[in-house]
Parts: C-alpha cells; sequence; structure tokens
C-alpha cells in the first residue's frame, strides 16, 4: 500500500494557503519523518492527510484511490493515528485501553470477538507492554502510555500509522525506547508518516524525509540526503554539521551537532 500526495495545497481557505505544491509518496514498510520549524504547516499537512481539512489543491491517493472517496471504515484500516496530546481516560487498565481500536469492528451492542481480544493481545506484544496489560493506565509512565495509544491504533489493523510528535514531552530514555519501536513497525511491514522537531529521530528510523519551510518546495528524500548542515541552516537558521560515525557492529550512524 502507499499513501501518494499530488501536488497538494493546504490551508484555511483557498485564498490563503498554508502550503503549496506538496509532492511526495510513501509505501508500506517505509517511515517519513515531516520535519520543519514551528508554524511552517505541518499540522496542517496532517490534518489534511487524515481527511480533517479538504486539500483546497492537488489530490491525496491510497493505493491510486481519492482519499475522499473512501469510508469512514475503509479509512480505519488504511490509517491509525496517534495524537501529541492525550487526556488520560477513566483509570481502565491498558488492554481496555488498548480494545478501544477495535470499537469499529465491533457490532452495535456486540461483545468483542476472540479475535478482538487476539489482536488486542498481539498489538500490545508489538509494542513490547504486554507485561502491563492488567495495569491502570493513569498509573504507568508517560512513555508507556505513548506505546498504549500506538498499540490502540495498531489494533485497527491498519497499514499506516499517523503519528504526531509521539515522544513530545518524554525523557530521553522514554524517547528512545518509542523510537525503537516506532522503528520496529517499519521492519514489520506497516507504513509511518510522523512528525518530529528532532532531525536525529530520522536518522534513528532510517527513514524518508519531508523537510517543509516558508516559500521553498518541499524537499523529500533519504534522511542521509535531506539533512545537511545546508538544509538544516535553511529551514532553521541555526549551524548544525551532521556528525557520522560507526557502532561496534560496524554500522554507519549520523547524528546532528549544533555548532555554538
Amino acid at each position: 500500500m502507499k499513501i501518494e500526495l499530488r501536488d497538494v495545497s493546504c490551508g484555511y481557505s483557498d485564498k490563503k494557503n498554508v502550503l503549496e505544491h506538496i509532492s511526495f509518496q510513501v509505501n508500506s514498510g517505509e517511515i517519513c519523518c515531516l520535519l520543519g520549524p514551528n508554524g511552517v504547516g505541518k499540522t496542517t499537512l496532517f490534518k489534511t492527510v487524515l481527511r480533517l481539512m479538504k486539500p483546497t489543491g492537488g489530490s491525496i491517493l491510497i493505493d491510486g484511490e481519492e482519499l475522499s472517496k473512501l469510508t469512514p471504515r475503509q479509512m480505519a484500516k488504511a490509517m491509525g493515528y496517534v495524537s501529541q496530546y492525550h487526556v488520560p481516560p477513566f483509570p481502565y487498565v491498558v488492554k481496555d485501553v488498548v480494545m478501544l481500536g477495535r470499537i469499529g469492528s465491533v457490532r452495535y451492542f456486540g461483545q468483542p470477538s476472540k479475535r478482538d481480544y487476539e489482536i488486542t493481545e498481539q498489538a500490545m506484544e508489538d509494542m513490547g507492554i504486554r507485561h502491563l496489560r492488567d495495569e491502570v493506565y493513569t498509573d504507568i509512565s508517560g512513555g508507556e502510555r505513548q506505546l498504549v495509544m500506538i498499540a490502540r491504533a495498531l489494533a485497527q489493523e491498519p497499514k499506516f500509522l499517523v503519528l504526531d510528535e509521539p515522544t513530545a514531552s518524554l525523557d530521553y530514555g522514554n524517547m528512545v525506547r518509542v523510537m525503537q519501536k516506532v522503528k520496529n513497525l517499519k521492519e514489520k511491514g506497516y507504513g509511518v508518516i510522523m512528525t518530529t522537531h528532532s532531525p536525529d529521530q530520522a536518522f534513528m528510523c532510517d527513514s524518508k524525509v519531508a523537510l517543509l519551510q516558508r516559500n521553498t518546495p518541499v524537499k523529500f528524500g533519504d534522511a542521509v540526503n535531506i539533512i545537511t548542515r545546508k538544509n538544516l541552516y535553511e529551514a532553521y537558521k541555526v549551524d548544525v554539521r551532521v556528525v557520522e560515525f560507526v557502532t561496534k557492529d560496524e554500522k554507519r550512524m549520523r547524528m546532528c551537532a549544533p555548532v555554538f
């Protein structure tokens, strides 16, 4: 499956677009990180991809079919969404919070089936939180809550996950844990589109990058080609060097280092 943006413009009116002429494609088994300074339009583009806003120009396609033509059920099977901000619900246990992702598959006044329970258990297993299944959601850590929210989205059985700054407000350890799980989703064949303020996260996930800038065409491609000193300066107006190093298992890794 693939999501394709063709010459998409978006905004709150066709007279004042926030973004214009955005074109890129994300396939199953790929991660795309949306990068760019505050106010550039990342959230607006996200809302448009999620069909919360209509594009003012161009088209968004899923496997060649217009996004606007999908039924709500088809949309739920195509994309699962995890918001940046989440208000903790009543003190449900974790397994019940994840089960909420199966609502679209349970008939009115019906009960979850054996398959619904199996899918819920697998989603928790994929996120490494099955040991928390009977814990109260409001009692676990912020990083664990974020993994629960991703598991809930996985329980929909979507082909793509749309994550809005999945590591916002997390400490460094929890950020790394969440990014490890996001990378695992790619390896399991899911497509992921996520916003982030950290270019390093694109390197962590070996992702594609869509770099959004004001009054400049979107730059799209592999992280190694898009996250460069020149591009980061143009986008953020700060001097950042990209440092390459070799890990113990001889893998080449990159990270960003600000120049003061």
